[in-house]
């Protein structure tokens, strides 16, 4: 990279981190990226059509399986967010295009004693490895997808392809990638990285980043 991109490159970071800030959409302690960087603990799983599934259970009253034709059938939605790491940085008006989990929730048919939600996805050889908690009202939101597509192009493996969780209003880690199932509870339970110190809630605006 030539000096002059660098320079330009790092005055524009400068000059939209300014904005973002000004106008309340930079959390605290958070800085501005350019890129999407990649972070996730573990191997990106394999990815076989014919195999894949997204099951819905627990606290419901109609259980859901879906295989992948079944989920592409279903109605999508873009939606434009913000999207904050809880190692510090943001990106800002990421297009995400995918099914709504207000729809898919509709589906399942929470029953009145859920309150909570685990969310579960792929991590090594594990089938629901992965798991991160949820609050069903932070869930059951019109801005949060199942997400299939990034600014016009379907998800890389490395950034959750083909199917993650997107959750703006939360740090990224409740996001989780590879996402292939939803567990409906009544009480409150701490997923992977929750066990390991990360907050059971996760608001950005609050830093809520340790428990």
């Amino acid at each position: 990279m030539a000096l002059d991109d660098y320079i330009h490159g790092r005055d524009e970071r400068a000059v939209l981190e300014r904005k973002m800030r000004q106008e309340g959409r930079l959390p605290p302690g958070q800085s501005l990226t350019l890129k999407w960087p990649v972070l996730h603990d573990g191997e990106v799983p394999d990815f076989d059509p014919a195999k894949w599934d997204f099951r819905v259970g627990g606290l419901v009253e109609d259980p859901l399986s879906l295989t992948w034709p079944e989920l592409l059938a279903l109605p999508r939605k873009e939606v434009t967010s913000d999207f904050h790491c809880v190692t510090r940085w943001s990106t800002f008006d990421n297009r995400w295009e995918g099914v709504p989990v207000p729809a898919v929730l509709e589906r399942a048919r929470p029953q009145r004693e859920a309150t909570h939600v685990m969310v579960c996805g792929h991590k090594g050889d594990a089938r629901y490895g992965y798991t991160t908690n949820l609050p069903l009202a932070d869930l059951d939101r019109p801005d949060v997808l199942l997400a299939l597509r990034h600014n016009g192009e379907d998800l890389d493996p490395e950034h959750g392809g083909p199917l993650r969780l997107v959750v703006p209003h939360l740090y990224a880690w409740k996001s989780a990638k590879w996402v292939r199932g939803l567990i409906l509870m009544d009480a409150d339970k701490p997923g992977y990285w929750e066990r390991a110190g990360y907050h059971m809630r996760g608001d950005p605006f609050a830093e809520e980043r340790f428990g």
